[in-house]
């Protein structure tokens, strides 16, 4: 009989998974395996809150696989040593696993094939975590990308493949190799167990789909942009990083919903929200194409930026100790809960990059750090953008004034009065620009601003154009401050 080992990742899953639909069809024997890889564990770029999401999703994931019949085993230490010696173990002739576009993960699953290679076993890999891999979008002379809107045309006049089934009962009896117990809390993989907002595992996340599809779609255009008691955005996020969620089965899911759309608003809406699943691929693409933007930036000039911001003000930053209160709810609420709107994430990169003159990747790690959905290519493209260092960036000259943005995505000011309760009885009018009232700053105890925003945004222009070498931007549409 022939046995096939599925090897679990980022596709905590049953149903609508490549890999495992595959080796399950195409096998007698089934042996699912997930392997802890301290090598990741002990990153200092792996944080508790995805820690805590990920044990949560395993848990989910074993039981869901357990209820079919099938045993999820658990085992730990370096993959190009613990995959072929189950594989050894369990008889298997291949390891199936869907691809993981990680520079460390690449090299690792490389060093995984040759040593089953060795053994003669073999290793195949599928595409699951996106609809188009990275040189399957590509321009009509047949190179790729580095812009996002061609690079979006050009990905909807590809096919989609829709969901695929669940997989069934084992068809024969299976073996069950010892497993490691999943535990109980983060502190045995050496990590603090982290309080998440976020239901994990495969039925969370078609539940968080459901309903973010049923009615939220339909006004994601305006809901993405501003804060909620109810979240205009689908919070899916950390769902797509760990593969509680396929791809495929959310578009074909975004499709039904669109095809309920009664107005041209309701229409925009679903499209935008397209669009930003699109933006996901296209970063994905990028960090694949162009590794290097890992270590530095997609535009080499801006590797020599002299950043001029200090680590008190990189500590202040961290803590939501800016005295400016959009940023600073921001990140106690990054801090507390593992989770910060998109538009929230926009707002504090900036802040850091050009309030602060803080370099970017000091920004991107932190968020690696704290961020229950933390993704190496969503991440660094986020970041890259916002400093006006990647590709398709804000330009340089884009300058978020934090007290214009926070009176935007939060009018009333009521997430700052969440989060930054020394602001609880300010008023509304003036809640993000809390000194233009010396006697409420000084009864609240709210820290002053560490920074002058009008200052810091000539004086961050001048460093750009140090490195940019471009003359000084002479018009509003140029020079943008928003």
């Amino acid at each position: 009989m022939k046995t096939v080992l599925h090897w679990f990742r980022r596709d905590l899953r049953v149903s609508d998974n490549t890999s495992l639909w595959q080796a399950y069809t195409e096998s007698d024997r089934l042996v699912a395996v997930f392997c802890w890889d301290d090598a990741i564990l002990q990153s200092p770029d792996v944080g508790p809150a995805r820690v805590n999401f990920l044990l949560r999703s395993l848990e989910a994931l074993s039981r869901n696989l357990e209820s079919l019949g099938h045993q999820l085993v658990v085992r730990r230490g370096p993959p190009e040593e613990v995959i072929p010696a189950l594989a050894r173990e369990v008889g298997a002739v291949s390891v199936f696993t869907n691809r993981d576009y990680e520079p460390y993960a690449m090299a690792r699953d490389e060093r995984v094939r040759a040593a089953l290679q060795e053994r003669s076993i073999g290793f195949r890999s599928h595409k699951d975590a996106v609809i188009h891999e990275e040189r399957e979008v590509l321009t009509r002379t047949g190179t790729v990308f580095s812009v996002f809107t061609p690079y979006s045309r050009a990905w909807k006049t590809l096919p989609v493949a829709g969901p695929l089934p669940r997989i069934g009962a084992p068809k024969s009896p299976v073996p069950s190799p010892p497993s490691l117990p999943l535990p109980n809390g983060g502190e045995a993989l050496g990590h603090p167990l982290a309080q998440s907002l976020f239901p994990a595992g495969e039925r969370a996340g078609l539940q968080a789909l459901e309903a973010f599809l049923e009615q939220r779609v339909f006004g994601y255009d305006h809901g993405r942009n501003v804060l909620e008691k109810i979240p205009g955005t689908s919070q899916l996020s950390p769902h797509l990083r760990f593969g509680t969620v396929g791809i495929r089965m959310v578009l074909d899911r975004l499709q039904t919903a669109r095809s309920r759309a009664t107005t041209a608003t309701c229409l925009k809406s679903c499209d935008t929200w397209l669009s930003e699943l699109i933006w996901r691929e296209f970063y994905i693409q990028i960090l694949t194409n162009h590794p290097r933007v890992a270590a530095g930036a997609f535009r080499p000039e801006y590797n020599q930026i002299q950043w001029q911001g200090t680590d008190g003000q990189f500590d202040a930053w961290c803590a939501g100790q800016t005295g400016y209160p959009i940023v600073d709810a921001a990140m106690r609420c990054l801090n507390a809960t593992g989770w910060m709107h998109n538009r929230l994430r926009m707002i504090v990169a900036m802040f850091l990059t050009k309030d602060l003159m803080i370099s970017w990747q000091r920004g991107e790690r932190y968020f690696m750090r704290t961020l229950v959905d933390g993704d190496l290519a969503a991440n660094n493209g986020g970041w890259q953008w916002s400093a006006g260092c990647g590709t398709d960036a804000a330009p340089y000259f884009r300058i978020f004034n934090p007290v214009t943005q926070g009176e935007k995505c939060d009018p009333d000011g009521a997430f700052v009065r969440q989060w930054v309760p020394e602001l609880a009885d300010a008023p509304s009018d003036c809640i993000q620009e809390p000194w233009a009232r010396p006697l409420l700053l000084a009864r609240s105890r709210y820290v002053p601003p560490i920074v002058q925003h009008d200052v810091q945004r000539g004086r961050c222009l001048a460093m750009f154009k140090a490195v940019k070498g471009a003359a000084a931007p002479s018009t509003p549409n140029e020079e943008t401050h928003e």
